[in-house]
């Protein structure tokens, strides 16, 4: 997986309220020259939050920052998805997931206005879907839309896609140029619908190209019945998880690679 760390830094162009738990922000302006996504449709980047009355120095380094600030007081680093690159019209998509004044992303979304900055390190990736491939999967949660909607923006028009996306419930559902079966949890445990649809799905005849990812348990659930029940290869598979239930990004990325390995080697050992 790719990942290019150079800092570029994005002005709000504009917000838009695409549901009521997700906003769009648009980034621009000459902080963005250069920046490139590459082929990946998950590409990602790293947005960098600044603590409440800490100054940074200017210009703002990550490196400079480390060595110059407290730890407590470095940005808040959070991972999300870029829904869209416009090269040609300089603009930058995010889509935020909101839960009111919970966690540091959302809210900073739900604030932002026409002119804030915003920090960021990447982009990485590592999946687009397979053009060669007979058919296409694709799941998750509000957390994987952004990429799955990407994905869908890139496949051609006949492709045979199946996409089931959870959400709360009917409001958060979002326009998509493929049918998508929209899951909601109506009070449900995350990841128990996306789960058991997935399960259930009636596998179209061919190779195909999966895409999941989510609330880490439902995806650890969801891989090991890709891997061996349906006896899927792994290198047909991009899956992962995306967050934790019971962690904020900090705690989830500190143990996210040994939870992943631990969670592959011991499916693998069972395939």
């Amino acid at each position: 997986m790719a990942e290019r760390s150079r800092i570029k830094s994005g002005r709000v162009l504009r917000t838009e309220q695409l549901t009521p738990h997700m906003v769009r922000v648009v980034l621009g302006g000459d902080g963005l020259a250069g920046f490139e996504v590459g082929p990946f449709t998950d590409s990602y980047v790293k947005l960098q939050f600044p603590q409440e009355g800490v100054t940074y120095p200017e210009p703002f380094d990550l490196s400079v920052i480390r060595e110059s600030v407290p730890r407590e007081q470095w940005p808040r680093s959070r991972t999300y998805t870029v829904r869209r690159w416009d090269a040609e019209a300089r603009e930058l998509w995010i889509d935020f997931v909101t839960h009111g004044d919970s966690g540091v992303a959302g809210p900073w979304a739900t604030a932002a206005r026409p002119g804030d900055v915003l920090h960021f390190a990447g982009p990485g990736g590592g999946y687009a879907p397979d053009v060669t491939a007979d058919w296409h999967l694709l799941a998750g949660d509000e957390s994987a839309w952004p990429a799955i909607a990407a994905a869908l923006d890139a496949l051609p028009a006949d492709a045979v896609v199946r996409v089931f996306a959870e959400v709360d419930g009917p409001e958060d559902e979002q326009d998509a140029p493929f049918d998508v079966t929209w899951l909601h949890r109506a009070g449900r445990p995350r990841g128990e619908a996306l789960v058991a649809a997935v399960r259930a799905l009636e596998f179209p005849p061919g190779r195909p190209h999966v895409f999941v990812h989510g609330e880490a348990n439902a995806v650890k659930d969801l891989r090991g019945h890709l891997r061996l029940e349906r006896g899927l290869p792994r290198e047909r598979l991009s899956i992962s998880g995306y967050w934790r239930l019971g962690k904020d990004e900090d705690g989830w990325q500190a143990g996210k690679s040994d939870w992943n390995r631990q969670v592959e080697q011991e499916q693998e050992q069972r395939v």
